[in-house]
This record gives C-alpha cells, sequence and structure tokens, in this order.
C-alpha cells in the first residue's frame, strides 16, 4: 500500500470487512461469549472472565484459582518463573488430555512474553489453538496480542484478533500500536478508523501510535485530521498526547504547527522539551533548537540524556567546536557523564569535525564502552584519513572480547582497502561469514571495495554475484573497482547492465565517467553526460568536474572549455583545466589561465602548482617553473610536498640540467622519496646519463623494489644507451622477482565503438586487413628512407630489443581506424604503456603519408602528430646511441 513501510503478507482491508460475517457479536457490546476448552467444565472458564477494563490484570484476586490440582502446579511454575518446567508440564498435560484453563493459559502467555520467549510463545499459541473449541475470551485474546506485538508478530497478532468474541480498547491499542511500530502505518492507520467506525472511544494510549503512524508514512493531512479527532475527544490537554501531535508534525516537517502546540501546552515534560528541540534538529533549523535549549536550562529543567544527545549532534552539524566542548564539560558534571550514549554522541563530533585527539581523550575517559563507542572511534579514523589508527583500535577492541557488528567490520573493511591490507581484509571476511554479517550489504560493498583495492578483483566480482539484494552502491563499488584494476571495458558494461536494474547515483556517473576517460571511450562519456543531464543530476557535487575531466583527457580541449565556462569555477576545475593543457605542453596558455583563476578570485591549491610546474617542465619554461616554486611559499603560503619537489627534479632534469636536479635533491628539506628519483632517473633516460641514472635507480630499489615502472625507466635508459646485457640483468632481476609487464593495449573509437587491441594478440576479426595496410606503410617507410624505421615487418619490431616495454598496439589501432572512418577524421587513441621511438617515429610518417591529424595519450603525455610532426618536439625521441656511455 502506498503509505506502508513494509507489505504484510495478509489482507487487512478485506479481513476487516468480512469481521463481522465470521463474528457476529462484534459490535453488540452487550452480547456475551463464552469461552469453552476441550475436557473442561463451562464454568471453570466462565468464572474468570473479566471487565475489559481489567482484561490484563494478574492479579490472583482477579480470577477463581484453578480447582484442579494439575492446573495448579502449572500456574505455579508461571508464578515462579520456570518457563523450561511450566512447558514441559503443560505438555505432559496434553499428553495425558488433561483440560488446561485459562488462568494457566494466560499466566504461561505472560510468563513467555517477559522472558522474550518467542518460540515457547508460538508453542504455547498452538496449545490453545489445538484447546479452543469456541472463540477467544477478551482476556486470553489481549494475553496473546500483547506476545506476539511485543514479538513484531503482526501476523499472529492479527490471527488472534480474528478469533477473539468480543474486543475491549485495549485490544485495539494493542494492535494498532503493533502495526504502526512494525513499520504497517495504512494499516494502522486502517484499524484506527475501524474503532471509530465500530463507535468505541479512543483514549490516551490511542492517539500516539496512530500519530506514529502518520508520522512514519509522513501523511501531514491524515496527521491533522487525528489531531481535530484528538480535540473532539477532548485529550488536546493530555501531555502524552500532545507530545505525540508535536513529533507527528516535526516529522512531516511541519515544525510552525509543532510549535504552535509546544507553547500552548500549560504543562510541559522533559519529553515535549524533547521532541521539540530535536524536531527543530531534525528539520536542519539547528539555531532554533539551540535557542529553545538555553531557554529549557533558564527555566531549571534539567536535560536528559535524549536532550544532551540531540543538541550534541546539533553541534557536530553546525560545526560549532566550542559549544561541543562547554557541552563536553557539563555532560562531566552532571549525571549524564557516565552514560555511554553520551559519550557516544561526543566521540561522533569531534570526529566529524576532525579534532580526533579530543575524541580520543573521551573514548579514554569512558568507563564502560559498547560496540557503538569502537565502532564510532574506528569510523572516525577512517573518515580522517587514519586508517592504520583504525586498525590499531580494532585489533584492541578485539582483545576486550567485543564482538564487532555489521557497521564495524564495514569500517574496518574501509581501513584495510586504504592501506592494501589484504591479510587483515580476508580475516574479516572470514570473520563475517562465520558470524552471518556477510548478509549485510554493507558489509558486502564493503567487501568489493577492499578486494578492488588490494587488486583482487575476481574476489570482488564473486562477492558481488552473491549478494542477492545489491543497492546502489553495490554497483558502485563493482564499476569503480574494474576502473581501478584497468577492467574499464567491463565497467562500462556493468554500468549499462545496472541501468536496467537501478537508477544510479552521482558517484556511480563519476565511476563511469572516470572509465571512458581511461579508454578514451567519448561517445560513450557523451552518453553518460547526457544521461546525468536527463536524470537532473548534471550540476551536482563533482559530477561536472569528472565530465570536464572525461573531454580533457579525451583530448577534446575545446568542448572541455565550452563545459568549464558552462559551471561554476572552483579550483577543481581550474586544476583539471590547467592539467589538461600541461599535458599537452601548451605552457603559456597554462600561465595566462592561472592570471585569470586569480582574478576569479579562487586560491590556488597545492595541486595547482603541481600543474604549472608540469605545464612549465613540458614547455621548457625552466625560469618561470621555478618563479612558480617560489611564489607558493611565499605569496601562497602553501608549503611544498614531495610531489612539487618532484616536478622540479623533472622541470631541470628535462631541460638537461642533470646536476642541478642532482643537487637540488640533496639539498631538500626532507627525505626525497622514490617518485623524486624517479623524475631523475627518467630526465637521465631523455638524455642518455647512464651513471647518473644508475645513482638514481639504487636510491629507488632502497625503498621500493616492486614497482614496475622503475624497472622500465630503467631498461629504457640501458637500451636508449646500447646496454642490452644490462637491460638483460634487470629483466632477470624482475623475472625473479614475479614483476610481469602490462601488455600493451591501445584503445580507438569508431562510429561510438570503442576497440581494443591487445599486444601480441590477433583476435580481432579485421586483423589481416590491419597488418596488409601496416606492411604498406613499412614498405613505403623503407622506399623513402624515413628517419627512425628500424624493421620493415612485425615480427622484426615485436623482436626489437630498443622497444620490449611498447607492445606497438597503437599502430593496429590507427590502421584499424585508417580503414573504418572517412578520409580526413582525425583519429584519437589511448594507450596504457609508454610509445617507444620506433611507434613514434611510424605514426610520423603516417600521419604525413594519410595526411590525418592522429592523437595518441600514453601514460606519459598527449602527442598530436600532423604532417609529419609530432607536438613533444621529439623530446626523449632523439636517435638512439648505440655506443656505450
Amino acid at each position: 500500500m502506498a503509505l506502508s513501510a513494509i507489505t504484510p503478507q495478509f489482507h487487512l482491508h478485506q479481513d476487516l470487512q468480512n469481521l463481522n460475517s465470521h463474528f457476529p457479536g462484534i459490535h453488540n457490546p452487550n452480547k456475551t461469549f463464552t469461552l469453552s476448552f476441550k475436557h473442561q467444565k463451562p464454568y471453570l472458564i466462565s468464572s474468570t472472565l473479566n471487565p475489559p477494563q481489567n482484561s490484563l490484570n494478574t492479579s490472583a484476586t482477579t480470577s477463581i484459582a484453578p480447582q484442579n490440582p494439575t492446573n495448579s502446579r502449572l500456574l505455579q511454575l508461571c508464578l515462579s518463573g520456570n518457563l523450561e518446567h511450566a512447558l514441559k508440564h503443560l505438555a505432559s498435560m496434553q499428553e495425558a488430555k488433561i483440560p488446561v484453563e485459562e488462568d494457566c493459559f494466560v499466566a504461561l502467555i505472560r510468563l513467555c512474553e517477559n522472558k522474550r520467549g518467542y518460540s515457547e510463545g508460538e508453542y504455547v499459541w498452538k496449545a490453545v489453538l489445538s484447546s479452543l473449541v469456541s472463540l477467544l475470551s477478551v482476556r486470553l485474546g489481549n494475553a496473546l496480542l500483547s506476545m506476539f506485538v511485543r514479538f513484531g508478530d503482526v501476523g499472529n497478532a492479527w490471527s488472534v484478533f480474528g478469533r477473539m468474541g468480543e474486543r475491549d480498547l485495549f485490544s485495539w491499542n494493542v494492535l494498532v500500536g503493533g502495526y504502526a511500530k512494525a513499520g504497517f502505518f495504512d494499516e494502522a492507520l486502517c484499524l484506527y478508523h475501524r474503532i471509530l467506525w465500530a463507535g468505541i472511544r479512543p483514549d490516551v494510549y490511542t492517539f500516539p501510535s496512530v500519530l506514529r503512524s502518520c508520522a512514519g508514512a509522513m501523511n501531514l493531512v491524515r496527521g491533522r485530521e487525528v489531531h481535530a479527532h484528538v480535540v473532539r475527544f477532548y485529550f488536546d490537554m493530555d501531555v502524552d498526547v500532545v507530545n505525540a501531535l508535536i513529533t507527528m508534525y516535526v516529522k512531516c516537517a511541519d515544525v510552525v504547527s509543532a510549535r504552535m502546540l509546544f507553547d500552548k501546552m500549560p504543562t510541559r515534560d522533559r519529553i515535549s522539551w524533547n521532541a521539540m528541540i530535536s524536531g527543530y534538529f531534525e528539520n536542519d533549523e539547528c539555531l532554533e533548537g539551540l535557542e529553545l535549549f538555553f531557554r529549557m536550562r533558564e527555566l531549571s529543567i534539567d536535560p536528559d540524556l535524549m536532550t544532551m544527545t540531540s543538541v550534541i549532534s546539533a553541534c557536530e552539524l553546525l560545526g560549532d567546536e566550542r559549544l561541543g566542548r562547554q557541552l563536553h564539560s557539563y555532560v562531566a558534571r552532571t549525571a549524564c557523564g557516565g552514560n555511554i550514549s553520551v559519550y557516544n554522541s561526543l566521540i561522533q563530533m569531534y570526529l566529524s569535525l576532525g579534532h580526533w585527539k579530543e575524541a580520543e581523550s573521551a573514548f579514554s575517559g569512558m568507563e564502560c564502552r559498547d560496540v557503538v563507542s569502537w565502532t564510532t572511534m574506528i569510523s572516525g579514523y577512517v573518515d580522517n584519513l587514519l586508517p592504520d589508527k583504525a586498525l590499531e583500535i580494532y585489533k584492541t577492541m578485539e582483545i576486550t572480547g567485543t564482538m564487532p557488528d555489521e557497521v564495524t567490520i564495514a569500517s574496518v573493511l574501509s581501513a584495510c582497502a586504504s592501506l592494501g591490507q589484504l591479510d587483515m581484509g580476508m580475516k574479516l571476511h572470514e570473520l563475517a561469514e562465520r558470524t552471518g554479517h556477510i548478509l549485510y550489504v554493507v558489509v558486502a560493498n564493503s567487501l568489493i571495495d577492499m578486494y578492488s583495492k588490494c587488486k583482487r578483483i575476481e574476489k570482488a566480482l564473486e562477492i558481488f554475484h552473491q549478494i542477492p539484494d545489491k543497492d546502489v552502491i553495490s554497483w558502485t563499488s563493482v564499476i569503480n573497482g574494474l576502473r581501478i584494476n584497468n577492467r574499464c571495458f567491463e565497467a562500462l558494461i556493468f554500468f549499462r547492465k545496472m541501468k536496467l536494474k537501478s537508477k544510479p547515483n552521482s558517484v556511480t556517473l563519476i565511476s563511469a565517467l572516470s572509465a571512458c576517460a581511461r579508454v578514451g571511450a567519448l561517445m560513450c562519456g557523451k552518453e553518460i553526460h547526457a544521461h546525468a543531464l536527463k536524470a537532473g543530476v548534471g550540476f551536482d557535487g563533482f559530477l561536472p568536474n569528472a565530465i570536464l575531466d572525461l573531454y580533457v583527457r579525451c583530448g577534446r580541449m575545446r568542448t572541455a572549455l565550452n563545459q568549464f565556462n558552462l559551471n561554476e569555477k572552483d579550483v577543481g576545475a581550474w586544476n583539471i583545466l590547467l592539467t589538461g593543457y600541461a599535458q599537452q605542453g601548451k605552457g603559456a596558455l597554462v600561465m595566462e589561465l592561472f592570471k585569470r583563476m586569480m582574478e576569479s578570485e579562487i586560491n590556488p591549491d597545492d595541486v595547482t602548482f603541481i600543474s604549472l610546474l608540469c605545464a612549465c617542465s613540458r614547455s621548457g619554461m625552466v625560469t618561470e617553473g621555478l618563479e612558480y616554486f617560489q611564489r607558493m611559499k611565499v605569496n601562497y603560503h602553501i608549503t611544498p610536498n614531495l610531489k612539487h619537489y618532484a616536478c622540479v627534479v623533472d622541470l631541470l632534469g628535462r631541460a638537461g640540467k642533470l646536476n642541478e636536479a642532482h643537487e637540488f635533491i640533496e639539498r631538500m628539506p626532507m627525505k626525497p622519496d622514490p617518485p623524486i628519483w624517479g623524475a631523475l632517473l627518467n630526465a637521465c633516460r631523455i638524455h642518455q646519463q647512464v651513471l647518473l641514472g644508475e645513482l638514481a635507480a639504487q636510491q629507488i630499489f632502497k625503498e621500493d623494489a616492486e614497482s614496475i615502472g622503475y624497472y622500465i625507466l630503467l631498461c629504457n635508459l640501458y637500451a636508449d644507451s646500447g646496454k642490452w646485457d644490462e637491460v638483460a640483468k634487470v629483466r632477470r632481476t624482475m623475472k625473479e622477482k614475479g614483476l610481469i609487464v602490462d601488455p600493451g593495449c591501445s584503445w580507438v573509437e569508431v562510429k561510438g565503438k570503442v576497440h581494443a587491441f591487445l599486444s601480441g594478440e590477433n583476435f580481432h576479426p579485421q586483423m589481416q586487413e590491419i597488418n596488409v595496410v601496416l606492411e604498406g606503410f613499412y614498405e613505403k617507410m623503407k622506399t623513402s628512407d624515413f628517419n627512425g624505421q628500424e624493421s620493415s615487418s612485425m615480427d622484426g619490431v615485436e623482436t626489437s630489443k630498443a622497444d620490449i616495454f611498447c607492445g606497438h598496439s597503437e599502430r593496429q589501432a590507427i590502421a584499424y581506424s585508417l580503414i573504418n572512418s572517412p578520409p580526413g577524421m582525425p583519429i584519437w587513441v589511448t594507450k596504457n604503456l609508454y610509445m617507444c621511438q620506433s611507434c613514434h617515429s611510424t605514426v610520423k610518417f603516417i600521419s604525413k603519408r594519410v595526411r590525418r591529424e592522429i592523437s595518441v595519450r600514453d601514460t606519459e603525455q598527449f602527442h598530436h602528430f600532423k604532417d609529419g610532426l609530432c607536438s613533444c618536439g621529439d623530446e626523449g625521441y632523439c636517435e638512439r646511441n648505440d655506443k656505450k656511455a
């Protein structure tokens, strides 16, 4: 139903319409029903019936004591609280076919309810049904109703309700309350209207449940209708009923009406204040809520636990650290100081404001901690980018013997994902399997994210397929996981599947756009852009910048500039645009854009200066780059980090100032990391300085002996310098360490479809045509004596020692595009590896021969080929020297 939070498995409206036909006495309160049990004298049962107002009275004075000794024994067991023996005695009575009196059933049912024994209560209910020869009495029915509603079993409660010969107001109130608590709001409201239709006058216990249903259904119209009934039945002065009205109005976002009721109350209790204060906070009117809290204190009304947790949460929403500290001090002086929930709220407030040390202090001061306390600290550390501390405190939690819940496991898995702690993540996976927490989608989603970031994408996919009810986060996690594991095609396939089953959110779209950008899938990216605009989220959050990044990384700078001008220009958007032009070596344009950025009063950040330094490096603007490095410290008070120092090393190294670059590293105020030495190694490769390059490599491998990129750089340095024996040694070391070079892969988009070409594979249906086209170019290059061609056949190229880390897949992508696209159409290729000298020379020749613009984006930069020239100016592609340096 429209207003139901949960759809029940039974039909209340239809059953209500049939109540009169099944139970003709339902609307005749003066008619008396007698409940009889098999083998039991009628007077025993009828004599125990009480008026409706006493239908739940457990006093012995309200009923005649059982006359049968066996029943007396059962009643004594119930009164003594011995449920196990009472059930055994009941079973023996049934076997002996001894009739069970109503008093015993009622006592046994209440014992099951008090002991939270659901299965035992169901057993007693079946025993009642087996003994029942007529309709249930009010007293016995109400006892059963109360028990099943307490257990949340509205199905059995409705079954009991239907078998009652008469019902009093308590019967209706219990069932209405049960439906409201279980989330069946429409059914609860339907029952309420049946009460009115039956001519039964509601009481102070009826309206809170009915108003809770209106609030849960967010139905202000029905809520106002019930408010009118409250006034009509003269309960508008009852504190409990008015408190329920206030809660209903604030839940329905009508804070004004709630405040009017609050101000008119002649007397208020703490619940009144709490309902109004928390109502303001729930409706993002935190200042008004705090003002009311201060007024409460002025009237010398002491806040309780709910008040304090609400106000502390408001400090979190407002970001008011000062007030939060004052509340912490107040809590420590009052009786709330030892309450776990209040301290949990304080810890959450401190962590959300980034004050994790204060949160640690509050956590340490707690005498007792529950799982929420530990989980709050763990998730807070993760949110504050301190995953190592999150794992540390989780290990402490394990030592204390506190069992984690699903939120704890999900938070710790997030920390494992950040740190790449696969072993710890797998242990948590095993724990989730043992405890059943794997069934929670939040845990499964966290496992997908962890395995993806630990490069175990197959395991992530296995978990994804095991989730029965996938939510948007499940889909987004697997799409992002495939993307970061360089399986962008599959990521886009999953995105298309998701659109058929679920609605992508902005985070999903950002992941899908990033996958498009990775493989140069421009048309697919444009489709996602259109989808975002159609869904009304095209301008939400980081999505505009993700769209801008797509066009930049696909090399469509004109489209990117249009996207940039259409949206709000924050520092992220400026950085993306600056980075795009920097990758294309347009240093002067980057400097001009930075000037415009300053005129727009957008403050640069550390990423801005990385883009500026990269632009100066690619454009050979050494003086300007060094000036920006100084200005970021002096003018903008940005402390350079390791990435900035690496950019300066690259700036000096590309310009041939290798000794200056080395001296710069030696003078650094912090210890250089492998990327800084890697920048020097790359510069040595460009300028074929073997000795300094070997020094840089030694420094790198002291700290990072696993990153394959540095081995490739060293091999290229040796290969460019003709040191083939050294190349063999490096490759042997890589093999011993189990380091595998990713096969070369290039993507090209033709007629809106992306085609992938993997080095060494000939599975493409047009591969024969592609090879014929390439062989034709090789023959023409030989006859024209084009500089740089080393081999006329693909086999010769593939075995060339100088090209072991290229793969030459871009050649196949270009040939395919030439075959399948109109003449003169620009060709855009994306490659996952560095472009070798041989491919660089070959593409230069092709661009001149076919008179087409060809763009190749490799791992380092954009290469725009036109009329036999490349935008990179052949930097790093100088003629190889076969002499040993």
